[in-house]
């Protein structure tokens, strides 16, 4: 089902992904988006599988995790309201990289390659917000995955 609630624009732009898009490229790409919604337990991708879409999570908590070599389930992160992913699967082109399972009743809205790309054609400027929105995120979850390997608290300056 396409989106078309009234206060959609509003939290879409208070989003890492659409943020800075002027009235005329949120309300294209707000257009493409389709609404999904999962129970809880539900598996929303999975690692391996093939993937063209990234999500925002417009409510609801989702569990990240990657499989480890020996076998077993390693936690990644938790996402919230705001927060968005699959976007990995958009710019490299690959099979998804993690597995993302809802913990509790979960409306996503997702955003095809597709989508993308007919953004691309229709607005070249919004495109670019878009590609440097998704890059400024991935640079902020490097630094932080760099924290950690360091064992160092996010946010610690020693």
């Amino acid at each position: 089902m396409a989106v078309t609630a009234p206060d959609l624009k509003a939290f879409l732009l208070a989003t890492p992904f659409f943020g800075g898009l002027a009235d005329q490229s949120l309300d294209l790409l707000r257009s493409m988006l389709v609404e999904r919604r999962f129970d809880p337990g539900a598996t929303v991708v999975a690692e391996g599988e093939p993937g063209r879409s990234l999500f925002i999570i417009e409510s609801g908590r989702l569990a990240v995790s990657k499989r480890a070599n020996a076998g077993g389930i390693i936690p990644i992160s938790v996402l919230e309201r705001g927060d968005f992913f699959g976007e990995m699967t958009l710019i490299e082109m690959q099979n998804r990289s993690a597995t993302v399972i809802a913990e509790s009743p979960t409306v996503l809205y997702e955003l095809t390659a597709q989508n993308l790309y007919a953004c691309y054609k229709a607005d070249i400027h919004a495109y670019v917000i878009v590609l440097q929105n998704i890059n400024r995120e991935l640079c902020r979850r490097l630094r932080r995955a760099d924290d950690r390997f360091a064992g160092r608290e996010v946010g610690d300056d020693n």
